[in-house]
C-alpha cells in the first residue's frame, strides 16, 4: 500500500492523570483534540503546548498501540505544586556489564517481542521471577539464572554505579533471577528511584515477581517494601504508574496491611484517577486498590467491575480517611 493510501492512525480512548486542579477540558481545548481525530504527528509540539498551561509544570504524552485502527492516548500533567517522586541523580561510575550478558538480554527483547506477536508472551513469576512459555525467550531466561548466581556483586554495582541507563536497567532483570531473593530486594528497591525510567521500569518487574513468591512461600522471610511504589503513583511517567498499581495489586493480594496503610494515606487520589481510565485494562489494577484500601472483598469487586459500577467503589475509597473497614476480601 502506498503512503498516500495508508490510513492514518486515529486517537482513541484519552487518559489523563494528575490533574487535580486543572479541568481535562481545558487540556483538550489547549490541544484542539478529540476522540476520532487524527493522531496528531508532533509528540513534543503537543507537550510544549500543554506546558503554558496556567498550573502546568510539565506534560507528557504517550501512545499505547491499538485498538483497531485507534491509539489510546494518556496525557500525564504535572501541576505547579504537585507531590513528585523524589528520585536519585544519574550514578557516573564505570561499572558495566559482560558483552555477552548483554547480548543476551538484546536477543530476549527480540524474542520476547516475536512471542508478542504470535500471541505467546505468557510467563509463569512463581520461581520469583520471570519464565516466558516462549522457548526462545526462556532460554535466555535461563543464562539469565546462570549468571546472576555467579555474578551478583557486578550486578549489584552496575545497577547502582553504572553510569550508562542500558546498562543499569539490564542489570534491573538480570539481578531478579538470584538464588537468593532476599539479598537482591534492596537493590531492586534501591533503582525504584533511579533517574531513568527503563531502570524502574525493570526494577518493578523484577520486584513483582519475588512479592509473588514472598507470597507463595512465607517461611523464606522475603519482604517487598510497598514504599516507593505508592510513591511512584504520583510520577507523570505512565511506566512508573501503570507497573507501580500492578505491582501494589500483587502485594495485596494477600492483605498486606502496610501497603493498604500507606495507599490510603496518600495514594487514594492518584489511583482514583487511573480507575476512572476509559482503557479498562489500564483501569482494572487501580480500581482494584481503591477496592482493597476500602476494605471491599474481592468477588464484591469484580462483581461491581462487570456492572460498570466503579464510581460506587471510587467514592467508597475517597470516603476512607486512614482507616475504615477491613473486611476480608475472600468473603
Amino acid at each position: 500500500m502506498s503512503a498516500a493510501g495508508a490510513q492514518a492512525p486515529r486517537v482513541g480512548d484519552i487518559n489523563f492523570y494528575g490533574l487535580r486542579k486543572v479541568a481535562a477540558e481545558r487540556i483538550l481545548s489547549a490541544l484542539e483534540l478529540k476522540s476520532g481525530d487524527p493522531l496528531p504527528a508532533s509528540k513534543g509540539d503537543l507537550e510544549d503546548r500543554l506546558a503554558k498551561i496556567p498550573g502546568v509544570a510539565m506534560a507528557r504524552l504517550e501512545a499505547v498501540c491499538c485498538e483497531g485502527p485507534d491509539v489510546t492516548l494518556f496525557m500525564g500533567i504535572e501541576e505547579k505544586g504537585a507531590p513528585l517522586p523524589a528520585l536519585r541523580t544519574a550514578p557516573a561510575g564505570s561499572a558495566t556489564l559482560p558483552p555477552e550478558l548483554t547480548a543476551t538480554y538484546g536477543e530476549f527483547l527480540a524474542a520476547v517481542g516475536r512471542a508478542a506477536a504470535r500471541g505467546n508472551a505468557g510467563e509463569d513469576l512463581t520461581a520469583g521471577h520471570s519464565m516466558m512459555a516462549d522457548p526462545e525467550a526462556r532460554a535466555a531466561q535461563e543464562r539469565f539464572t546462570a549468571f546472576a548466581a555467579d555474578h551478583p556483586d557486578l550486578l549489584r554495582d552496575v545497577l547502582r554505579n553504572a553510569a550508562e541507563p542500558d546498562e543499569r536497567a539490564t542489570a534491573a532483570v538480570v539481578i531478579g533471577y538470584a538464588p537468593k531473593k532476599q539479598e537482591v530486594v534492596n537493590d531492586l528497591q534501591y533503582a525504584l528511584q533511579d533517574p531513568d525510567e527503563s531502570v524502574r521500569a525493570n526494577a518493578m518487574r523484577s520486584l513483582r515477581a519475588i512479592a509473588v513468591l514472598a507470597a507463595k512461600e512465607p517461611g523464606l522471610g522475603i519482604r517487598v517494601s510497598p514504599t516507593w511504589f505508592v510513591q511512584l503513583l504520583q510520577s507523570i511517567v505512565l511506566s512508573d504508574r501503570v507497573q507501580s498499581a500492578e505491582a501494589l495489586v500483587t502485594l495485596t493480594d494477600h492483605g498486606d496491611q502496610a501497603a493498604l496503610d500507606q495507599i490510603r494515606a496518600s495514594a487514594l487520589p492518584a489511583l482514583a484517577e487511573m480507575a476512572r481510565w476509559k482503557t479498562l485494562r489500564y483501569a482494572l489494577p487501580p480500581f482494584l486498590l481503591l477496592g482493597r484500601a476500602a476494605g471491599m472483598a474481592d468477588a464484591e469487586l469484580h462483581q461491581l467491575w462487570e456492572k460498570g459500577e466503579r464510581e460506587t467503589v471510587i467514592r467508597q475509597a475517597l470516603g476512607q480517611s486512614g482507616g475504615g473497614s477491613r473486611r476480608k476480601r475472600g468473603q
